[in-house]
């Protein structure tokens, strides 16, 4: 069973990510997590996602449990990790300069949930997420990431590529389907 969907962007993320949200089905029976880089400054990104989302989008808070058909997104100065059925936050140092960084919570969503994961790379402009997107495809789980031919930002679609070249490459708008039919079938 795929229960999980570990999200990863960077530059052009909020477009991207939203594309995603509003598209997955309403009764996904799957939970979300989700990385994106943003400055300091930027609170608002699950506030801004959940307007446009099928699924209730908030800001993760430490121990919250993931539970199917909900949305948790990284707190601006936060890495997200995952810890057996929960999330938690840490203030450990940035990754690759980015806190939340992508690559620590699909790492840690691979060591916790293995197979169950799908692992998702959408728009961005650095390498965060590629090793992480590896990781959840050793462990037997899913790679998706955008088109980098679709993607604002190519840069990071091409990375997770470059770590993993038997990602399942989706137009932007395909990928909330994909995710619906992965884990629907999965469930079943």
């Amino acid at each position: 069973m795929r229960d999980l969907v570990a999200i990863g962007a960077s530059w052009g993320g909020l477009h991207a990510i939203g594309t995603v949200l509003g598209s997955v089905p309403a009764d996904l029976p799957a939970a979300i997590v989700v990385a994106q880089h943003r400055g300091s400054d930027h609170d608002l990104l699950a506030p801004l996602l959940d307007k446009v989302s099928r699924l209730p989008v908030r800001d993760a808070d430490d121990k919250d449990p993931l539970e199917p058909g909900t949305v948790l997104v990284a707190p601006r100065q936060y890495h997200l990790l995952v810890e057996g059925d929960s999330v938690a936050l840490s203030t450990d140092e940035p990754v690759a300069f980015s806190r939340p960084s992508i690559d620590v919570l699909f790492e840690t969503a691979a060591s916790a949930r293995g197979e169950r994961v799908i692992g998702v790379i959408l728009s961005g402009a650095n390498a965060d997420g590629a090793a992480g997107l590896a990781a959840i495809r050793r462990r037997g789980g899913v790679a998706i990431v955008q088109d980098p031919g679709t993607a604002e930002r190519p840069e990071m679609p091409q990375a997770a590529l470059a770590a993993c070249p038997d990602a399942r490459v989706r137009r932007l708008e395909e990928i909330g389907p994909e995710l619906g039919r992965i884990c629907v079938g999965a469930a079943r």
